[in-house]
């Protein structure tokens, strides 16, 4: 298998993960029911997040803490759904990719989990 080389990779890589993760039992509800993705307008900013994330490209524009704060509002996001959101991102990258890239956008989304789930806790009290 070959690294995370380029944003076609990232595309690839985000595509299969969002097909796992809306189909999830445990987490699927929170991207369909609650935040009520529009596939179409959320991928292209997903792919300017991973890509602005490994490759240090200034290409991404949003505040993903402000959008899952607010998420959080909605739904009480747990440790579980994090940990189910991991795991499922984990996967994906070893289904797709080996690497130094590839093992940094798993070592990212376990810092942005931790961090968001921090700030979550600290809402509550």
């Amino acid at each position: 298998m070959r690294d995370i080389e380029n944003r076609q990779d990232i595309m690839l890589l985000v595509d299969t993960f969002y097909a796992r993760v809306l189909k999830d039992e445990i987490i699927g509800f929170i991207f369909t029911d609650i935040a009520k993705i529009n596939v179409e307008k959320h991928m292209p900013k997903m792919y300017d997040f991973w890509e602005t994330t490994l490759f240090h490209k200034a290409i991404y524009k949003g505040n993903p803490m402000r959008i899952h704060m607010e998420l959080n509002k909605k739904i009480s996001m747990k440790k579980e759904h994090f940990q189910r959101w991991l795991e499922l991102f984990n996967s994906t990258v070893d289904a797709l990719f080996s690497g130094t890239k590839a093992e940094l956008a798993k070592t990212r989304a376990l810092s942005i989990s931790t961090v968001m789930q921090i700030k979550i806790a600290q809402q509550h009290l």
